[in-house]
């Protein structure tokens, strides 16, 4: 089922509600939408959990507002769907910029209605390379690669991205479809988010998580390199590491039997080898 959360600004921010039991919350990657995580919903919703996906302001069928892409501002939103849906003891999962703003909700709210964190090749402790740390895209080609591409030809910078966010090129369908769910994110809010995610830094947002955490990272990663996702588990007190030693960004579709069975085991451990298969399985022939 799917509804919207108002915000304190009045935005109004799109949210799919499927299954019954522990709540479970996804916030997608940039430009994406929740849709990115449609696999894990149905296999999380037959194993009884409710999965709440977000779309982050300015992305999917959320609003667009011109101003306020910061990550404070959308770990704001965050808080505001937990509070209308009261929300307890659920578990957040981000991935990518996703994870980013998970981070900073963590820090910001003090973990709020949140029992458990993974971050899957979240864009923490920092997107770019700054003073301190030398991992992390330069700050001035995310300023040509993503920003200013975006300005000038969003379908040839998304189609860039969109080749190194997996390692495997076997599944063009795949491709397509997450491709096609970038284009639904509004031209501006592309553009700002992207500012936040060159511009923000996590390093002491992470030092404040106190729930269990785990991070997933691909080893092949040419998004958020692999370096940074073992400086996020550093930084946050008793974090487990899982290294997907065969993937890019996107750990979900480049191995998509261990994410599953990892995730199940982040959760509760209770799904069986052939549900596991089915839902990979499912994902390949799309």
């Amino acid at each position: 089922m799917g509804h919207y959360v108002q915000t304190e600004d009045n935005v109004n921010i799109y949210v799919e509600d499927i299954g019954e039991g522990v709540p479970v919350i996804f916030l997608h990657g940039w430009p994406a939408n929740h849709l990115m995580f449609e696999y894990q919903y149905t296999l999380l919703a037959e194993q009884g959990y409710r999965c709440i996906g977000v779309d982050l302001r300015g992305f999917g069928k959320s609003d667009a507002p011109w101003e306020h892409y910061s990550y404070d501002r959308m770990a704001d939103d965050l808080r505001s769907i937990i509070d209308e849906l009261r929300l307890e003891n659920a578990a957040l999962v981000g991935f990518s910029m996703g994870g980013a703003i998970a981070v900073r909700y963590m820090a910001r709210h003090q973990g709020y209605g949140i029992h458990r964190l993974l971050l899957a090749g979240a864009a923490t402790p920092v997107f770019t390379r700054r003073p301190g740390i030398d991992y992390g895209m330069e700050p001035d080609d995310v300023t040509s690669q993503l920003i200013d591409a975006a300005y000038e030809n969003r379908p040839a910078m998304l189609n860039k991205l969109g080749l190194k966010f997996t390692r495997t090129k076997t599944q063009p369908g795949m491709m397509v479809w997450l491709e096609s769910l970038c284009y639904q994110a509004s031209h501006h809010g592309t553009i700002k988010a992207a500012v936040s995610l060159r511009d923000e830094d996590l390093r002491n947002d992470l030092t404040a998580i106190n729930v269990p955490t785990v991070v997933f990272h691909g080893r092949k990663d040419k998004i958020v390199q692999p370096e940074l996702g073992e400086l996020t588990a550093q930084s946050i007190p008793n974090a487990r590491l899982v290294m997907f030693e065969h993937s890019g960004h996107a750990m979900l579709f480049d191995e998509p039997e261990k994410f599953n069975r990892e995730l199940l085991t982040f959760l509760d451990g209770s799904a069986t080898d052939g549900q596991l298969l089915q839902a990979a399985e499912a994902q390949r022939n799309l």
